[in-house]
């Protein structure tokens, strides 16, 4: 319903940031290589690394890295394991060539994932009921709680992507995207690589 959505964007605007559907993904940035050949790893033998504090999130990370090369008609070749803990800041692209050739891989595609614990503000909560007007049989409204115990706390994450093609060590193309704050850390992740690909897209690089 229209009031109900209203309702929806005014407690986005005014902080209620950890509800659902306030959540947004950005690309903040992205560079390539202004002598880079169009659909150059178009079909080509991908490695897929990612670089994160958090196991799990390196996983489901890695995985969905995988499935969006394979989307474009790539092969991803997991890059070799250095662990959870690793990236709290990007790492050299210069340590998996070695792998990468070994594995006959024409690039190297890593990300590294950041994180920032953040509040969700008020931890509001919103009840949305039906919304009748005048002698309409059908009523109802919004409730606005606050949840017992204090504020909701989520994590961000940002990505910093980069492809570097392993014949040449030289670096192909990079970009940031960020996301709002959420409890759903796979759903998050989903959505950067979604964003960083879509970016990739764009620079014609599968």
């Amino acid at each position: 319903m229209a009031a109900n959505r209203k309702l929806i964007a005014l407690l986005c605007v005014t902080g209620a940031t950890g509800l659902a559907g306030c959540a947004s993904t950005r690309l903040d940035a992205q560079w390539s290589d202004p002598q880079l050949a169009p659909s150059s790893l178009r079909g080509a033998r991908v490695m897929v690394v990612c670089e994160a504090y958090d196991l799990a999130v390196k996983r489901i990370c890695q995985d969905q890295m995988a499935a969006e090369v394979v989307a474009r008609g790539g092969t991803a070749v997991p890059g070799p394991d250095a662990g959870a803990g690793a990236a709290v800041r990007p790492l050299n692209s210069d340590q998996y060539l070695g792998a990468a050739r070994d594995a006959n891989a024409k690039a190297v595609l890593t990300h590294s994932i950041t994180t920032a614990d953040v509040s969700s503000g008020s931890g509001v909560s919103i009840g949305l009921g039906a919304f009748g007007i005048g002698g309409g049989s059908v009523r109802g409204g919004a409730g606005v709680s606050l949840p017992v115990g204090g504020q909701q706390s989520n994590t961000g994450y940002a990505m910093n992507s980069r492809v570097t093609e392993v014949a040449s060590g030289k670096l192909l193309w990079t970009a940031k995207a960020s996301a709002s704050p959420s409890s759903d850390v796979s759903g998050q992740l989903s959505e950067l690589n979604k964003a960083v690909f879509g970016a990739a897209d764009k620079a014609q690089l599968f």
